[in-house]
């Protein structure tokens, strides 16, 4: 594009494109997500009863768009837990959030300033991962516009669509949360990006793939952190008595938005 020539932007966009996930991206990830899971109604008292039900259900977090884009491809479901790596590294954040004495782990990610970081990373491998199932639909059905797209919104929105099943590990049973009938800001933006790489990819959107990365990135992540600090700012704001009683109704949007 003209626009990033003229304000020197290209070469920065052609950088962050190549950056690797691993293992700092990764690792924001799986602490933002492991942190989203144990925000939800019930799930400590699900680690106390049976912690191998929670580290499934954080699994289904960490990994949910790579299962579901695997099974969309009719490729083995389990076959993101082949890298061992990530398995471990998934595997001891969630223990850190879960069972760190006095909660120190879970504590420290919460302060303000360190999860508006850890959500922007998280975000960033957002714009990967669903520019990776696009890739690997095209790969396959190189017309077929429709897979394409299903595939990058899996593999990119994962843990929130396969939140039902993720749910009845559990067990707890919620259809009206379904994710089809009711959208969550990470899922709605998710299509969004889906469809815009779909369309570079078929070269109907004249854009270099780069340059699209970045301003994919650069609007998720903005509108992301700008909304976790406004929900937060307002959680911060009630008082600790009312804490000690019921769980804020921010609480559950703050997990909501962060999935």
């Amino acid at each position: 594009m003209e626009l990033f020539a003229l304000l020197n932007l290209d070469g920065l966009s052609l950088g962050m494109s190549r950056l690797s996930m691993y293992p700092y991206f990764d690792s924001a990830h799986y602490i933002v997500s492991v942190m989203a899971l144990k925000e939800q109604p019930g799930a400590v008292e699900v680690a106390r009863r049976s912690p191998f039900a929670c580290w499934f259900s954080a699994m289904l977090y960490c990994f949910g768009g790579a299962i579901l884009s695997g099974l969309l491809l009719a490729e083995p479901a389990l076959a993101c837990f082949s890298n061992t790596s990530n398995v471990l590294l998934a595997s001891v954040i969630w223990y850190l959030v879960f069972y760190s004495p006095q909660d120190l782990v879970y504590k420290c990610a919460s302060f303000l300033p360190v999860r508006l970081v850890l959500t922007g990373m998280k975000e960033m491998t957002r714009t990967w991962k669903v520019l990776g199932g696009v890739t690997q639909a095209g790969k396959q059905y190189k017309e077929g516009w429709l897979v394409m797209i299903a595939v990058g919104w899996a593999k990119g929105a994962g843990g929130g669509l396969i939140s039902n099943f993720e749910q009845l590990v559990r067990g707890i049973w919620r259809p009206e949360t379904n994710e089809l009938l009711n959208m969550s800001y990470p899922t709605k933006v998710t299509l969004l990006g889906a469809v815009l790489f779909t369309l570079q990819q078929s070269q109907y959107l004249p854009v270099a793939k780069h340059n699209l990365m970045f301003i994919y990135t650069i609007f998720i992540v903005v509108n992301k952190v700008n909304k976790i600090y406004h929900i937060m700012s307002t959680w911060s704001c009630i008082p600790s008595t009312v804490m000690r009683f019921k769980v804020p109704k921010t609480k559950t949007n703050l997990s909501d938005a962060i999935s």
